[in-house]
C-alpha cells in the first residue's frame, strides 16, 4: 500500500487563523472555506486540477481586506506542500502547466529547487472581481513560492477577461504541482546531479 505524503499546518496571528491539511497523494478531494469566494473557487481548482487533497479554514480579518488571509494562506499552502514533499526523493520535481480558458492562454511552471523564486507576467483588465482584489493573485504566489522554495513562472500569454485569466492561472498552477510533486517510477533519489535539492 502506498504511504500518502501529507502534512498539516497551523498559524494564528493577530491578523489570521488557519488550519490547513493536505496529502499530495490524494485524489483531488477539497474543502476550502476562507471566507472569500473567489479565492476559495480558485484554490478548489487548484486541488482538484493537482489532485492534491486539500482542507483549509481560514479566519482573517476581513473587515480590513482580504491581503492578510490571502497571503498567510499562501504562507501555510507553501510550507504544508514542503512539509510532505520531504527530502524529495523520487519526484518529478518540474512541472508545467499550459492552460486554455476560452480566449485566454497562461503557462506556469515550476521547478521544486528550493530557491524560491517568482516571476509574474500578468496584466488585468478589472480592478476587481466581485469583492476580490486582482492584485492579490500576486501575492498569494509570492507568499507560496517563498515557503515551497520553488521556481515559479507564470506567463499570461494573452487573453481579455480578468476572471478567465485568474482561473487559468490557478488551473495551471495546479497542473503544474500535480507534475513536479509526482513520482518517477524511474528515480529513486533526490532528482539533483548534486544530490540535494
Amino acid at each position: 500500500m502506498k504511504n500518502h505524503r501529507q502534512a498539516e499546518v497551523k498559524r494564528k496571528t493577530k491578523e489570521t487563523e488557519i488550519h490547513l491539511r493536505i496529502d499530495l497523494d490524494g485524489t483531488g478531494k477539497h474543502s476550502v472555506q476562507t471566507g472569500i469566494p473567489f479565492f476559495d473557487h480558485m484554490l478548489s481548482l487548484m486541488a482538484y486540477h493537482s489532485k492534491i487533497d486539500l482542507f483549509l479554514n481560514a479566519k482573517g480579518d476581513l473587515q480590513v481586506d482580504a491581503h492578510h488571509t490571502v497571503e498567510d494562506v499562501g504562507i501555510c499552502l507553501g510550507e504544508g506542500i514542503r512539509k510532505a514533499l520531504g527530502e524529495g526523493k523520487g519526484i518529478w520535481r518540474y512541472g508545467l502547466g499550459l492552460v486554455p480558458m476560452d480566449e485566454t492562454l497562461t503557462s506556469v511552471a515550476l521547478d521544486l529547487s528550493m530557491r524560491p523564486c517568482l516571476v509574474y507576467h500578468m496584466k488585468l483588465k478589472r480592478s476587481k472581481i466581485g469583492t476580490f482584489d486582482p492584485e492579490l493573485v500576486e501575492e498569494f504566489m509570492r507568499a507560496l513560492t517563498n515557503h515551497v522554495k520553488m521556481t515559479l513562472h507564470i506567463n499570461l500569454l494573452y487573453g481579455r477577461n480578468s476572471h478567465h485569466m485568474i482561473e487559468s492561472v490557478f488551473k495551471g498552477l495546479g497542473r503544474a504541482l500535480r507534475e513536479a510533486v509526482s513520482i518517477d517510477q524511474r528515480a529513486t533519489g533526490i532528482p539533483s546531479t548534486k544530490g540535494v535539492l
